[in-house]
């Protein structure tokens, strides 16, 4: 990933589906506005048309495809926004939210056989968060939570392997650990903590 040039802050919020991720990425968002902070909440997929392909292409299908054209696709998708969303509001000195980042592809696609170094090398263009947020609850506890029909990637088993790589990312301090198996409030209460404590030192 390339080096953090901005004047703003990124931050990105991961777990698996049903970990809590986007209500955490929501509620610090709003928290973040109620302390004052110019702050703006986006996602991967995007908005833009490959994340609108994404969304119809890949994530609403009963059967998943080829885990390369996957992983391609959600690169492409991750420059648009970084080149079109998250850079610019990161030059006028905005706190961007992510909920998703490059992690995700790691993850999720690194335990489908896609080699990892591959999968960093499609994605080197992509920015550097501050800090990436790792929510993590044991896979029975989040799939329990989810009230969508499952994908393919949401048996408890897999959602075990994406769990292991994520763990791996955060040995190796990609990723700073949060403990999403407690109350909301209290997940939030800690996120908040963490990222307060490091805007002290970026603003």
């Amino acid at each position: 990933m390339t080096s953090q040039q901005a004047e703003g802050v990124f931050i990105c919020i991961e777990g698996l589906d049903g970990s809590g991720k986007t209500t955490q990425a929501k509620r610090l968002v709003r928290s973040l506005r109620r302390r004052g902070f110019d702050t703006v909440y986006t996602t991967e997929p995007s908005r833009g048309r490959v994340g609108k392909l994404i969304r119809s292409f890949i994530l609403n299908r009963e059967r998943r495809v080829p885990t390369a054209l996957e992983a391609l696709l959600f690169a492409a998708d991750r420059i648009d926004h970084v080149e079109n969303e998250v850079k610019p509001l990161l030059k006028l000195g905005k706190i961007v939210v992510c909920d998703r980042y490059v992690y995700s592809s790691l993850a999720y696609q690194g335990v489908a056989g896609i080699d990892l170094q591959w999968i960093e090398q499609i994605n080197r263009f992509a920015l550097k968060p501050h800090i990436a947020l790792l929510i993590d609850a044991p896979p029975d506890a989040v799939l329990k939570r989810l009230r969508r029909k499952r994908t393919v990637m949401e048996t408890e088993r897999n959602q075990a392997r994406v769990r292991d790589v994520y763990l791996k990312l955060a040995r190796e301090q990609h990723l700073t650990l949060v403990d999403g198996d407690k109350p909301v409030g209290e997940v939030a209460r800690n996120i908040l903590e963490l990222v307060v404590g490091l805007l002290k030192t970026e603003l």
